[in-house]
């Protein structure tokens, strides 16, 4: 692979990286309904586990209530179960085959705790940014070693991956930073 490719490769797995922790904090509950809040949702029916949009249609009729409505009657008891499990500190009520699921108000202490998960996914994605810059510079410095690059290639280079690097730790940082107003907000 030559350093453009090189280049290219690094910037799309540290864009993985930012997409990755952006998913994670779609996740993270900040008191306003979202349906990525039940996408880590397994439900069991037909033999298997389901993600819970291939059984319901997820609504958002008001900020603090998210609804299912259960395509098969008989998987309604399986869904409340399953939201009830999936550790979300939520409680779905069913009415036919409408699941109610109110979101309850975060405490304080709730909502200090999600803004240290929130840092945790935060740092684990510029780890993940900084071991692609490090697998980057090794390349291009066997690309050296190897006579494909000279030391001033190798020198501007680096300076490209490092300057990638900042880009990507920053957008990290400014999605933290978002998110930790989202969730502190009352």
């Amino acid at each position: 692979m030559g350093a453009t490719e090189n280049i290219a490769d690094l910037k799309r797995r540290m864009e993985k990286s930012v997409e990755a922790l952006r998913k994670e904090f779609s996740g993270l509950r900040a008191g306003r309904a979202s349906m990525s809040l039940l996408e880590p949702v397994s439900v069991e029916g037909y033999g298997s586990k389901l993600p819970i949009d291939q059984v319901g249609t997820i609504g958002i009729p008001e900020s603090r209530l998210i609804t299912v409505q259960v395509w098969d009657q008989t998987l309604v008891k399986n869904v409340e179960k399953a939201i009830r499990d999936a550790g979300l500190g939520l409680n779905p009520v069913a009415e036919g085959n409408l699941v109610r699921i109110p979101l309850p108000d975060l405490s304080e202490e709730r909502r200090k705790e999600l803004v240290k998960v929130a840092a945790k996914y935060s740092e684990q994605a510029r780890i993940s940014i900084r071991n692609v810059r490090r697998d980057g510079m090794d390349s291009l410095k066997r690309l050296e070693k190897e006579g494909e690059l000279s030391e001033d290639e190798l020198h501007r280079l680096s300076g490209e991956v490092q300057n990638l690097t900042d880009l990507h730790i920053k957008q990290v940082d400014e999605s933290l930073h978002k998110k930790e107003n989202e969730i502190l907000q009352r």
